[in-house]
């Protein structure tokens, strides 16, 4: 056989599984925003049957003959083709796929389709033992999957690399341990600090209709294209690509808290700009998607904290702000407004932590998940466990369960090596931002007009349009010039936050 026939065999293959794979992804988006409660149990069918065909379709010999022939072919010669990246990507995931059976992969999705709205539920009443069960069978799944994968590398390294292929649980404490040494003093000196911003700013009453219509004024105004995307809310804020021309993004709104759902906007925002920004003529390809979840949580970062809590920003969008809620914001300053919506304190909750505190809620996760899969951790003992760990790391305690181990629904939904992309995303967000704003010369200037082309026509050439073309590390080098690193992120925290508090 040709290779160049085997070729156009494998992508109309890999093509059809994403159109495939797009179904349950919207089966997904619509489970978390508008099923009703008594759909689980069929979803979850659903999902294992969906699970199962991709699974099927996956593992067909027919793809390992394909690539049989591919491999050593003229038409892979260039490492960085479209064509070789493809070939090679799809030999890992399939490699991957045919070490697991069906009936595990069936399992694992009718599980955790279930055990997510077990964790809603738990998550209300603050009820631990509601999941307790559900998170148990979750983690013998997913140990069961590292096992197959792993073949003698350590277990939790197997299930990282679904989302960060490459990588090592090694490796990253390795540049976490750096970045927390840094954190960790940079934390206390602006937490003992008597300069406080007025937290009240952001606590008044902020009507939740006009929440939305500006969050949606945002994101059109940073390039999100509403034509090919929608905004929706959720119990947990999340992106959905079900695929080119329909990105989806969610958030969730309350009364008193106008930065929970504005900044949960510009995240989603990012990583809706990253799918919109795919070159579609790869779509259903390894060339055509994302390289790691790292790069894709690096997108939503840098527009959430590098852009939407910059100065520039806020000069721009204030005026606008204080015309959308004129009660909430009558007396209220530009800059007593910035230095609130960049309040630095120690809390429990991740997903509402500020930008210096955050990625300490992160190896609070790395730490704990690592020692689940291990065995070392008994789910029963995870309440425990994890309030210790918020004592060590940041210096508090969280009041229940649902401000502790609840507060995500990772884990319950089987996501295992997830939470340390997050780290990853701010360590790359950072590089990629100061790299951009060196290239452009007048990023600041740009930003402060409300004018965005400058900043995502260059992420679209140097990330977006790219792909999966690069491994995650060496497309930020390619990028940035300079290999993953934690040192920008640590000067720019140190430069703001500085000013801010006036060390």
């Amino acid at each position: 056989m040709r290779a160049q026939a085997a070729y156009d065999e494998l992508i109309r293959r890999t093509r059809e599984e994403s159109l495939l794979a797009s179904c349950a992804e919207l089966l997904g988006w619509d489970e978390l925003t508008y099923m009703p409660r008594g759909g689980v149990g069929h979803r979850a069918e659903q999902m294992a049957l969906l699970a199962g065909m991709l699974h099927e379709r996956g593992t067909d010999p027919r793809l390992g003959e394909l690539l049989g022939v591919l491999e050593g072919s003229e038409l892979v010669a260039d490492p960085d083709s479209p064509a070789a990246v493809n070939v090679r990507e799809l030999r890992r995931v399939y490699d991957r796929q045919t070490r697991l059976p069906r009936t595990l992969v069936e399992e694992t999705a009718r599980v955790t389709s279930v055990a997510q709205r077990e964790w809603e539920a738990a998550r209300a009443d603050a009820d631990f033992a509601r999941l307790r069960p559900w998170l148990e069978k979750v983690f013998t799944l997913k140990r069961r999957e590292a096992e197959l994968l792993g073949r003698g590398a350590a277990p939790y390294d197997a299930l990282l690399n679904d989302y960060e292929p490459g990588a090592t649980s090694a490796e990253l404490m390795r540049l976490f341990e750096a970045l927390r040494a840094e954190l960790v003093p940079l934390v206390h000196a602006l937490t003992a600090n008597p300069r406080r911003p007025n937290r009240d700013v952001l606590q008044r009453a902020f009507p939740l209709d006009r929440q939305r219509l500006l969050g949606a004024e945002v994101a059109a105004a940073v390039g999100f294209d509403f034509q090919r995307g929608r905004l929706d809310t959720a119990i947990h804020p999340f992106c959905s690509s079900i695929g080119p021309g329909d990105c989806r993004i969610t958030t969730r709104f309350s009364l008193h808290n106008f930065r929970d759902a504005f900044f949960a906007v510009l995240h989603e925002v990012g990583h809706g700009l990253y799918e919109q920004g795919l070159d579609p003529v790869h779509y259903g390809t390894p060339a055509g998607e994302v390289s790691s979840l790292g790069l894709h949580e690096s997108q939503s970062r840098l527009w959430e904290n590098q852009v939407g809590r910059s100065r520039p920003f806020w000069d721009h969008f204030f005026p606008r702000t204080h015309q959308m809620f004129p009660e909430a914001l009558a007396d209220v300053e530009p800059d007593e407004f910035y230095f609130a919506v960049n309040r630095v304190e120690q809390s429990t909750n991740r997903v509402r932590a500020d930008e210096v505190t955050y990625n300490l809620h992160i190896l609070v996760r790395f730490e704990l998940e690592q020692a689940l899969v291990r065995g070392e951790l008994p789910i029963a003992e995870l309440p425990a466990a994890w309030n210790e760990a918020y004592r060590r790391y940041l210096g508090v305690t969280p009041a229940d369960d649902a401000e502790g181990c609840l507060q995500d629904g990772h884990w319950a939904s089987g996501q295992i090596g997830y939470f340390p992309t997050y780290t990853l995303g701010n360590l790359f967000a950072a590089q990629l931002f100061a790299r951009a704003a060196a290239d452009l010369g007048d990023l600041d200037v740009r930003l402060r007009r409300g004018d965005f082309t400058g900043l995502l026509g260059w992420l679209g050439e140097h990330v977006y349009r790219p792909g999966g073309l690069y491994p995650a590390a060496r497309l930020i080098e390619r990028a940035t010039g300079s290999p993953p690193d934690h040192r920008p992120l640590v000067a720019a925290l140190r430069k703001k936050y500085g000013e801010l508090y006036e060390l």
